[in-house]
């Protein structure tokens, strides 16, 4: 037996959905179904960043010698490694935004919803909480809904959960699981690999599953390789070595000019 639940439904039993005007009063409250947006270093910032490497920093400082002593094709030999090391590190940051902009772009494709009591296609920014979303083979879920019918319906989870194998999903069944589960929910940014079901969405943007990893991630401090560290230990030594080697040179010298 299936649990009766709060979706309205037509005569003959098929879920009518929200009205346009109620789903644009959502929306407004609401805020678009997507993934918010992570504050990105400007290009000045990120070059700022990359100079922060010892190895770039020292490389500078190497640079700025060499043009104190008049050695110029020395130190726009190092200048120029060094513009070349930090392009190569802000495409690889422009790279990583597209990636994630990808992302932002699968968590929300077009969406198949029911309003006015037709189906209708739109955008998957524009799903709110309560729509009722038709899910067919091939479609790709705008946001976290539980089930109100199935049909043989199994969902490709890979992305959240790394599962390969396809989870079978079905409507509420008290008698069975005498209250919803895992398998009576989908999942924004997952996949149906077969069957068809209507869901009414419970989650969007941020508040789903899918947003909910983006943000943990987004909170996790990156930390430095071992081999960053290791890398960074050691041009400091050699750094504060040259350093001292230089000051005693320099005392030498001034030492050996002052008793000539």
């Amino acid at each position: 037996m299936t649990a009766r639940n709060s979706t309205a439904r037509t005569n003959d039993g098929r879920p009518i959905g929200l009205s346009s005007a109620d789903a644009r009063a959502r929306l407004a409250r609401q805020g678009a179904n997507e993934l918010p947006r992570s504050r990105t270093r400007s290009l000045l910032a990120s070059a700022a960043h990359a100079l922060a490497e010892p190895m770039l920093g020292l490389l500078v400082v190497a640079a700025l010698i060499y043009f104190a002593l008049g050695d110029r094709v020395e130190a726009l030999f190092l200048l120029a490694s060094v513009v070349v090391i930090m392009a190569i590190a802000l495409y690889q940051e422009h790279k990583t935004e597209r990636v994630l902009q990808a992302l932002r772009d699968l968590a929300a494709p077009r969406a198949l919803v029911i309003r006015d009591g037709t189906e209708q296609r739109i955008p998957g920014r524009d799903v709110v909480v309560d729509d009722v979303m038709v899910m067919r083979e091939g479609d790709r879920i705008a946001a976290d809904a539980i089930l109100v019918e199935s049909t043989d319906l199994r969902i490709d989870e890979s992305l959240l959960t790394g599962e390969s194998v396809p989870v079978h999903k079905h409507e509420v069944r008290w008698s069975a699981s005498n209250g919803s589960s895992n398998e009576t929910h989908v999942y924004a940014g997952t996949l149906v690999v077969a069957g068809h079901g209507m869901a009414r969405v419970t989650a969007i943007g941020g508040q789903s599953e899918f947003g909910r990893i983006g943000r943990s991630l987004e909170s996790l401090d990156t930390q430095p390789t071992a081999l960053q560290v290791e890398v960074r230990r050691l041009v400091l030594g050699f750094s504060a070595a040259a350093t001292v080697l230089c000051a005693v040179v320099v005392a030498v010298l001034g030492i050996h000019g002052a008793r000539l």
